[in-house]
């Protein structure tokens, strides 16, 4: 094993030279959802964290080779014509080791949100992924975040940003660097999309804000099923997968908790 962990040097200690005990991961970033959106007030970020992207991403390539399936594939656009590839995205996911899933789910009007995260959507978004990429950072960890591409306003800076702020919080160089890629290119970002959309819309269902349609509810059972779970509402956590789901939400057909809610994601 080329990884080397030594728990009795600390992180924040380690040096350059020390390469074989630094776990370097790559984290795929995406969101589902629109922090500025009046009407669909509900935002999810999700990040997929692996050290060898290489081994996911040669599986999708493959199965999308044998079917000769090469359209992007996203929650939002589910259809008779790409359900079966997306439960074998899924099936490759779940069959590949070393990989976690970390998930934040919150309403843009939740007690929590108005009270912890910016008016200004766009500094909002920040904050939210610093949270989830704290949630993901273990020990003796560097990684690098590859985000999906957003248009912003030319005053935010979301790389450099959250590449400057992630580091000063940790006080070590714990994210390499931030760069962004359109979906359409990397099927790891759109394996995210699926992963975030069905736990999105199994909250949005369960309280009876979507009629339900069938490929999204098909791929969200198909998912709860690989989980062993029948229901994503109040969150779900294993070994290596956390969803999160904030507890301020007033639709929220449970009883509201904030202490569990201040707790919040955990690594």
């Amino acid at each position: 094993m080329f990884f080397k962990s030594n728990k009795k040097i600390k992180t924040e200690d380690l040096k350059l030279a020390d390469f074989d005990k630094i776990w370097t991961k790559f984290c795929f970033l995406d969101e589902t959802g629109t922090l500025s959106d009046q009407k669909d007030q509900y935002f999810t970020v999700g990040i997929l964290k692996m050290s060898q992207p290489y081994y996911l991403q040669s599986k999708l390539f493959f199965e999308r080779s044998k079917i000769r399936f090469y359209d992007e594939i996203k929650f939002n656009k589910l259809s008779k014509n790409n359900v079966n590839f997306a439960k074998t995205a899924i099936d490759a996911l779940f069959e590949t080791r070393s990989i976690s899933f970390y998930s934040y789910s919150i309403i843009t009007k939740s007690d929590y949100y108005l009270k912890r995260f910016d008016q200004n959507p766009w500094l909002a978004y920040e904050q939210i992924t610093l949270k989830l990429l704290d949630a993901s950072l273990s020990e003796q960890e560097l990684i690098v975040l590859i985000a999906d591409y957003v248009t912003t306003p030319k005053d935010i800076h979301f790389e450099v940003e959250v590449k400057k702020k992630f580091n000063q919080y940790k006080g070590r160089l714990a994210l390499a660097g931030v760069c962004r890629f359109d979906s359409k290119s990397n099927d790891l970002l759109q394996l995210v999309d699926l992963l975030i959309g069905a736990v999105t819309y199994d909250i949005k269902f369960s309280k009876k804000l979507v009629d339900g349609s069938k490929y999204k509810l098909e791929i969200v059972n198909y998912l709860k099923g690989k989980l062993g779970t029948d229901s994503l509402i109040k969150g779900f956590k294993n070994h290596n997968i956390n969803i999160f789901v904030d507890k301020t939400d007033h639709l929220n057909l449970t009883t509201n908790n904030n202490e569990a809610n201040e707790k919040g994601l955990s690594s």
